[in-house]
């Protein structure tokens, strides 16, 4: 580096350490005292940036020479990083320091690890999946589980089950308002009783006090369908109690019921009267009669911004959505009461209605060719064909073939339904997060949605390096930063001395998904060097055994 180089980053180092001992020299300390405290940061900082000679320290883990993006969303410095004891303790030129590991990281971009906002992981980290291999190789280093309102109503057990039995990446946990509302109400299309409503506001204050970040609802899906908007409201007024957030499949994400505008406006109106941050999740226009209708909810979002209103969203890039047939094709008065009173629809009397209904469903879809079948247990042959291969080879017409899968065990879909103006748009947005909403399964089992194994490398290639539709820094902040500090995840997110040492290396050139819609089994790639609190999870392409994410809770 040029001289030039190094008294530059002598002063940021001057500067962010006197911010960080902002008001330490005020009251009754003496001038001579501060004007030592000064010179001692000042020659500090000049020892990290190489400009005096400092003597050889030991690290854990030392980076050199990345260009550095710190998360904020301002561009890349070229300089080294230092590890000690699970936080980044030095950012500077360190020529003298020695470390456990040396990553050169020449020619590289070195980021804050990614915040993945809306992951079904949750079940597969507590199994034998634990170790979260697809979702590190995309260099997530935090997910957030339990969204859409699902997941398991105690917390406190999904923490101890992660903390007993070890995860590759950190969790943050939501609690589930649809599970807490089948466990109350069952799958009951009516409000809750006061004692019932106090019931669930009493699991849901449980789950916040066992470290969740907030309440995560799915009002497009049953039983969360049949709850009002003052249900939602009173439980996120609880989840507000102790700083969560609200995080929410929106209510139509087309023209179902209420529609994309109205489901955005009731988010909207549930962080105002909650008191909370309210997150639209994996925020889309889904089918093509909402085609450019983001235009006009990232306009309400935006006026609601503005008046003081505390609210976001969150995207996956990919033009097709993935759900089950269930939560794609079959009207939710067909789901009253349980799978089991909706199969008995499926076959008597009131199947000719539900078929009309999922006929609708298929054509606001689409098209029964623009529905997938990713995974169907009874035979597994159908996966990968869409509804309309499915139907012609049954001899059949489209919403009764889809009937059929359902009555024989249901299966899963991915839904091409979207359209790149749309991405672009939600995109582009300062407030917009990036999540996979993929979960975390066996390899090789059906066809699920690729975003499970490459969304945020998707995200780098296809839409920051080949389309330009964001760029880096822009990119690198909403997967960085911008989620740690909403969900209240401190010293987290950014490249700074202090914060915690989740950092990833990565080819600019190279990084990219793998994984398709016909062979989604393929990790990403170009993210080969992987460090979740201060450990190394993945060097030179090679995972590494230990186990070292964290259970995150709000630490704001």
């Amino acid at each position: 580096m040029t001289a030039a180089v190094l008294w530059a980053e002598a002063d940021r180092c001057i500067i962010r350490r006197m911010a960080t001992l902002s008001g330490a020299v005020t009251g009754t300390r003496t001038r001579w005292r501060a004007l030592v405290l000064a010179g001692a940061l000042g020659w500090s900082c000049l020892q990290t940036a190489g400009l005096v000679a400092q003597p050889g320290v030991q690290y854990d883990v030392l980076i050199r020479d990345g260009q550095v993006f710190d998360g904020t969303g301002t561009p890349p410095v070229t300089t080294s990083i230092a590890v000690r004891d699970g936080r980044i303790v030095a950012v500077g030129a360190l020529p003298n320091a020695r470390a456990t590991t040396v990553i050169d990281a020449t020619g590289r971009y070195v980021t804050p690890g990614f915040v993945d906002v809306h992951s079904h992981a949750g079940e597969g980290l507590s199994g034998a999946l634990n170790h979260g291999q697809p979702v590190l190789a995309q260099g997530i280093t935090t997910v957030v589980v339990n969204p859409d309102g699902g997941g398991p109503v105690d917390i406190a057990g999904q923490r101890a089950t992660y903390e007993k039995r070890g995860i590759g990446p950190n969790a943050a946990l939501f609690v589930p308002h649809g599970s807490i509302r089948r466990e109350v109400l069952g799958m009951a299309d009516r409000a809750p009783t006061a004692a019932e409503l106090d019931r669930m506001l009493a699991l849901t204050r449980a789950g916040m006090k066992a470290g969740a970040v907030g309440l995560s609802s799915g009002p497009y899906y049953a039983p969360g369908s049949y709850a009002k908007t003052d249900e939602l409201i009173a439980l996120a007024k609880v989840a507000a109690e102790v700083g969560g957030v609200y995080s929410s499949h929106i209510r139509d994400e087309s023209d179902y019921t209420i529609g994309l505008v109205a489901a955005v406006e009731e988010v909207i109106t549930v962080a105002e009267k909650g008191g909370l941050t309210g997150i639209v999740t994996h925020m889309k226009a889904l089918g093509t009669g909402t085609w450019g209708a983001s235009a006009e909810a990232v306009k309400r979002i935006e006026a609601a911004r503005a008046r003081g209103v505390s609210v976001l969203a969150d995207q996956y890039p990919y033009e097709a959505s993935g759900t089950s047939i269930t939560g794609a094709l079959v009207p939710r008065w067909a789901q009253v009461l349980g799978d089991d009173a909706m199969i008995r629809r499926a076959k008597g009397d009131e199947r000719p209605r539900l078929l009309a209904d999922v006929k609708t469903n298929i054509a606001r879809r689409g098209g029964p060719a623009t529905l997938m079948i990713a995974r169907f247990a009874p035979d597994p042959s159908l996966e990968g064909q869409n509804l309309d291969q499915i139907a012609k080879l049954w001899n059949k017409s489209p919403e009764e073939a889809a009937l059929d899968l359902l009555v024989q065990g249901g299966a899963s879909l991915v839904s091409f339904n979207m359209t790149d103006n749309d991405i672009d748009h939600i995109m582009k947005q300062s407030w917009t997060m990036t999540s996979t909403d993929g979960g975390l399964g066996p390899m090789g089992v059906g066809k699920p949605h690729p975003r499970g194994y490459g969304a945020f490398p998707r995200k780098l290639r296809l839409y920051v390096r080949e389309r330009r539709v964001v760029d880096w820094p822009f990119a690198i902040r909403s997967m960085t930063s911008l989620p740690a500090t909403v969900f209240g995840l401190k010293d987290r997110g950014v490249i700074r001395e202090g914060a915690w040492a989740d950092i990833v290396v990565i080819n600019p050139a190279e990084v990219a998904d793998k994984a398709t819609y016909t062979d989604p089994h393929q990790l990403s790639v170009g993210i080969d060097t992987i460090i979740v609190n201060g450990k190394i999870a993945r060097l030179a392409g090679k995972f590494a055994p230990a186990l070292s994410g964290r259970v995150l809770t709000i630490e704001r």
